[in-house]
């Protein structure tokens, strides 16, 4: 949302469709529930079009909770124009789509081991089965399979998947591996497998004698007899046989895999290699879509396969095959929609050839510019260079049917691209595409085979997202125009989950369609985690809730806690309530309070001027104040940084610099020009400071309202009364989102003026620390301070600004050195305990002791060489600490200073304040107590009121502190901006605000505040 109204704000035209995914397994996983569905023969007996029309009925259940929360977080999009899935001009599109591929021959009917999920009784593609993987415990065997040649050597192998053991054809292992012969000591058996793997089997070689040793390809072609007699025929066929594979490795098991050819993969393709399996040949694969064995399996027929594992074991134990049983903890992948576990089986599918058009894939990614780019180069480029075939076809009932009409034989298919092309064939015009409407549709052959009909797949519904860019558009049967000159899309963002989901499957229709990438821009999201770390969960309850975050907090507060966050640079963030919280107190209340300072003060400098502030950009050049000038060049520099960053799509980088600016502007520029603002200094300058302060409220309010849409609007309603209407006359000054981002004022960016205020900051902040270190308030003048720095540049800056450094420090003078000897400074140096000691080890303690031994010689060879021999070993400068220290003995005129530096400015401060100087920070409590009594008392500025000043006592500390009082009566008076009166106000002649007494150092005062001005 904030890069789509960045983008309009800047001029560009923004599509805002919402669109909605319809299809696929999380509604029929839904449905199935709710209609206690089984498998395919509950849908076959309920009817195809009966079943589709409940999933219709839910499939927008949550659409009304969707736009709440979509517009209550300020998401600007159109939900009346919106897309659908199963629109049957979208689906159309995917029809149109699919054809684009069959036509360049990137289509075809394959028998795959495939991801399967029998909970909705379907495939899934190879990504799918990739997103949510869980440790579970599942039983681990160790059976036995006595070979032909001699029925007493056996060969052992090792599963987790007790249920794949009935299918077994055959037993691979690896040729290089060395593999022995060995004799178990409890059992007298004589059993082969892998060397390094007899750990699985055995605590110590106590527990068995070695017979023999040699490699794995000694073993290839031995036969062995079968574990369960339900394939036995297949023996005939070159079935029970050792083979060798690569793909057999040394770090689990026995170094024996037991090979069950139909549901895993490799085994799958060493089988074929070595034909225990043919194409074409006998599909050894009992199980049925739901996950049961089928009769093929007598002892175990109607069973769930995971189940079986347990009266499997039973059986092996029984047939004295179980050579050993365990539980191993191990990480499986579950189906994303129904949460069960998924198996490996043989499916017939469709496929789309993928590993055709990976270079083609590789080259246009290339194309493409990602945040964080490292999700581009690593992860994404990594799946892609080992994409595999898509296993597009789902044997399923609610999503896009596949547009394949084909014979009885499979031998003539026909694909189709449209509802006119279907018309044109089969003379049936249709106006809805789901299955009920077309599975009745056929075409007559061309080659005398009769009819052809559909076939029953529907498509993955990764294929329908994929296809989002054509079928939003109804392309190309409308809006082609429109399409082709917007594609590719400037900008899509999505979770980094979707390197293997929506971005995939984008990029390959794309680059099969039109050999381009669909996109060219792409932010990666990480994922939002609970504050534990864990996934969030309604069952834990380990999140706060939503609605109250956005209620307590507002949406903006929540935009930009996410926005700052690991999570835009596809990283994961652990959701922290107090992190949003601290968003309002960084950036919305000095914003807040700038805006507010603002307005009061615009309606005093309108009472006062008996004129109406008035702002008009196109005529408004700067000021002639140096503070003017640094805040207007900071805000410039902002924008420009904004752009930039904004531009590059580096969306966490603008918040930081958001709330630095909040600081400058409310703690440096309002804090300093306080005065001038509040028009006690003259007319013409506060309004010069009022017409800035607007200036850099409304250039950041328009800047910032793509991040904060509801915040900046508010701003915006109460700022707009103030613009001029002839600068504003051709914009629609209605909402601040009808405005554009102003453009950069490139001649109000002032680089040197930026340069001296931030070492101005250094030096005052420096100051402030040594006062701190000293408990020294700032309310007591001190006599001098030093600026110590080796370039005449940063002096001058320094120079140029000196009276802000001086009254912000409540200094009396300031030095400027180039000389640190001459006050008697000199550097330390201090190791770096954590590091160094970690590395060092027994060395650290003399190293440590010669570090701090270091002279001002040795560590200004250690700045500039960033490293140093010390005993022997080498330390570099990021391993000590260096200090600037002040020799106590050295003094310059019998004067004490304190020093402090960032390692670029060196600081001074003489911590000896004269009488006078103690003095006047007494005037200044004074000035403290009567603002409190004034607070609390709810009087603002404009109530005119007298203070009244005596002593609670009359002891001689108290009496002298009343002639201090009156010694600095002009200073308080002018602070206060009311009269101060030594004595007491009687209550029969005046109307007493507050009367207390105040205690100030070791003094104690009563303080008077009467209402009005008294003689």
């Amino acid at each position: 949302d904030i890069v789509t109204r960045f983008a309009h704000q800047n001029g560009y035209h923004v599509i805002r469709r919402f669109g909605w995914d319809c299809h696929g397994l999380p509604i029929e996983y839904e449905i199935d529930k709710q209609l206690g569905i089984k498998g395919p023969e509950d849908v076959q007996k309920l009817g195809i079009k009966a079943y589709n029309d409940e999933c219709r009925k839910i499939v927008m259940r949550y659409s009304g909770e969707w736009q709440t929360v979509v517009s209550r977080l300020g998401r600007w999009i159109d939900f009346e124009y919106d897309y659908k899935t199963l629109y049957p001009w979208y689906m159309e599109s995917i029809w149109w789509v699919f054809k684009q591929l069959y036509s360049k021959g990137l289509v075809y009917h394959g028998y795959k081991v495939m991801p399967f999920s029998t909970a909705c009784n379907t495939p899934l593609s190879n990504f799918e089965s990739g997103q949510n993987y869980k440790d579970v415990n599942d039983p681990a065997v160790i059976a036995s399979f006595p070979l032909d040649e001699d029925p007493n050597v056996k060969m052992i192998a090792w599963t987790t998947t007790p249920w794949t053991l009935p299918s077994n054809l055959a037993l691979c292992v690896n040729a290089k591996f060395d593999y022995v012969k060995v004799r178990d000591h409890a059992t007298d058996n004589v059993y082969i497998m892998m060397e390094a793997r007899l750990s699985t089997l055995y605590k110590s070689d106590k527990e068995y004698t070695l017979l023999e040793k040699f490699t794995g390809d000694t073993l290839q072609g031995k036969t062995y007899k079968p574990l369960f007699p339900y394939f036995e025929s297949m023996k005939e066929q070159g079935a029970f046989v050792i083979y060798c594979d690569d793909y057999v490795t040394d770090d689990s098991g026995t170094g024996v895999v037991h090979q069950a050819p139909f549901f895993g993969e490799d085994d799958y393709r060493a089988a074929l290699k070595f034909g225990v399996i043919k194409k074409g040949g006998k599909i050894v694969c009992p199980v049925d879509p739901s996950g049961k064995f089928t009769k093929e399996v007598s002892d175990f027929a109607g069973l769930y396969v995971k189940d079986a594992d347990k009266s499997i074991i039973k059986k092996l134990k029984e047939l004295g095959r179980l050579v050993h049983q365990s539980v191993c903890k191990h990480s499986y992948p579950f189906c994303w929609r129904s949460d069960t576990p998924l198996i490996y089986k043989a499916v017939p599918s469709w496929f789309i050839r993928v590993e055709d058009i990976v270079d083609d894939l590789l080259k246009n990614n290339a194309k493409c510019y990602w945040v964080p780019e490292f999700v581009k180069e690593k992860r994404f480029y990594n799946w892609l260079k080992n994409a595999c075939d898509w296993n597009f076809s789902r044997n399923r009932y609610w999503g896009t049917p596949i547009p394949l009409w084909v014979s009885e034989d499979m031998e003539e298919v026909v694909c189709i691209g449209s509802i006119d092309e279907l018309e044109k064939l089969s003379g049936v015009r249709i106006t809805d595409l789901h299955r009920e409407n077309v599975d009745g549709i056929t075409i007559p052959s061309k080659t005398g085979k009769g009819v052809l009909r559909r076939i029953s797949e529907v498509f993955d519904c990764w294929f329908e997202s994929g296809s989002m860019p054509y079928a939003q558009n109804h392309y190309p049967f409308e809006n082609k125009d429109d399409f082709e000159s917007c594609f590719p899309a400037d900008f899509i963002a999505e979770g980094i989950d979707q390197t293997r989901g929506w971005f995939y499957t984008l990029l390959v229709l794309s680059v099969a369609l039109f050999d381009k990438p669909p996109y060219k821009n792409l932010i990666v999201n990480g994922l939002v985690l609970a504050a534990d770390g864990r996934k969030m969960s309604k069952r834990l309850k380990n999140y706060p809730n939503p609605d109250l975050i956005v209620s307590n907090y507002g949406a903006d507060a929540l935009r930009l806690y996410l926005i700052n966050s690991p999570v835009v640079r596809g990283e994961t963030l652990k959701f922290q309530e107090r992190g949003v919280k601290d968003v309002i107190k960084d950036v919305f209340l000095p914003w807040l309070n700038a805006f507010r300072f603002l307005t009061q003060n615009i309606k005093q400098w309108e009472m006062t001027s008996n004129g109406k502030f008035v702002f008009n950009e196109s005529t408004f050049n700067g000021s002639q104040n140096s503070k003017d000038k640094w805040i207007l060049s900071f805000t410039q520099s902002l924008n420009l940084f904004v752009r930039k960053e904004m531009k590059a799509y580096r969306l966490y980088t603008v918040i930081p610099r958001l709330v630095r600016y909040f600081d400058q502007l409310t703690n440096w520029y309002i804090r300093f020009n306080r005065k001038r603002i509040k028009g006690e200094v003259d007319q013409s300058s506060c309004h010069a400071a009022l017409q800035t302060l607007y200036s850099v409220l409304y250039t950041i309010n328009r800047l910032m309202a793509s991040f904060t849409p509801f915040f900046t609007e508010y701003i915006h309603q109460n700022m707009r009364r103030w613009l001029a209407s002839e600068s504003v006359k051709d914009v629609n000054t209605d909402s601040v989102h009808f405005l554009m981002i102003p453009e950069v004022k490139e001649q109000l960016i002032d680089h040197e003026i930026e340069r001296s205020v931030a070492r101005m900051q250094s030096v005052i902040e420096l100051g402030r620390i040594i006062r701190d270190r000293k408990a020294l308030p700032i309310k007591y003048p001190l006599p001098e301070l030093v600026v110590i720095h080796k370039e005449k540049q940063y002096l001058d800056d320094v120079t140029s600004l000196q009276d802000y450094i001086l009254e912000e420090l409540n200094v009396r003078e300031l030095v400027l050195s180039s000389e640190k000897e001459k006050y008697g400074i000199r550097l330390r140096a201090e190791p770096d305990n954590q590091t160094l000691g970690k590395r060092l080890k027994g060395s650290f303690k003399a190293v440590s002791a010669a570090i701090k031994e270091f002279t001002d010689e040795d560590i200004n060879e250690l700045q500039k060489k960033k490293e140093l021999s010390v005993c022997g070993n080498v330390v570099t400068i990021d391993e000590i600490k260096v200090t600037y220290t002040v020799d106590k003995e050295h003094k310059v005129n019998e004067t004490a200073y304190e020093a402090h530096s960032d390692n670029d400015v060196l600081v001074l401060i003489n911590v000896t304040p004269d009488e006078a100087m103690l003095n006047e920070g007494l005037a200044r409590e004074v000035v403290n107590r009567v603002q409190k009594l004034r607070k609390k008392a709810a009087l603002q500025p404009s109530n005119d009121v007298t203070v009244f000043y005596g002593a609670s006592n009359t002891s001689e500390g108290n009496v002298g502190f009343l002639k201090i009082i009156t010694e600095y009566k002009d200073y308080i008076e002018n602070a206060i901006k009311q009269p101060i009166m030594q004595g007491s106000a009687r209550s029969e002649d005046n109307i007493i605000i507050q009367d207390a007494a105040v205690k100030i150092k070791d003094y104690t005062i009563q303080l008077q505040i009467v209402k009005g001005h008294t003689n």
